[in-house]
């Protein structure tokens, strides 16, 4: 995996951000286990609960043309250099989970130097997934 490419992608997600209300611009870029990048950028509406995340706009936009398996995930955001690294929120991180459980490797990123990397489980212990319903991907 090239993490700095997938910071990248991310930054490049970001540039189609629609956030006129927080004016808070969010990219992520989601790999597939086939190894193609799908970015996402935040959508914000004026009621705010339809809004979605970077996150999950990269995550729909793979397992609309088929994909469900993924390796990692890099996000940023317009906080930048001098701000906090943005996590994915709960709500995504349960979407991910669905798809990825504990092993998906998240990239947090301030810049192509700047960055921190974990891992699903770690921003989302006891998650709960597919398993816990019975179910096996």
């Amino acid at each position: 995996m090239d993490r700095n490419l997938l910071i990248e992608k991310a930054y490049e997600g970001m540039k189609n951000a629609y956030s006129p209300y927080s004016g808070f611009q969010v990219g992520a870029a989601i790999l597939a286990d086939s190894g193609k990048i799908y970015t996402g950028c935040n959508i914000e509406s004026c009621s705010y609960t339809p809004t979605s995340c970077a996150e999950r706009t990269a995550l729909y936009k793979a397992v609309s043309e088929g994909e469900r398996h993924f390796t990692a995930i890099a996000v940023v955001s317009s906080g930048g250099a001098d701000g906090d690294y943005t996590a994915p929120c709960g709500v995504c991180r349960q979407m991910l989970y669905e798809f990825c459980g504990d092993d998906l490797i998240v990239i947090l990123a301030k810049s192509k130097e700047d960055h921190l990397q974990t891992t699903l489980g770690q921003l989302l212990p006891m998650g709960f997934g597919p398993s816990q319903l019975g179910k096996e991907k």
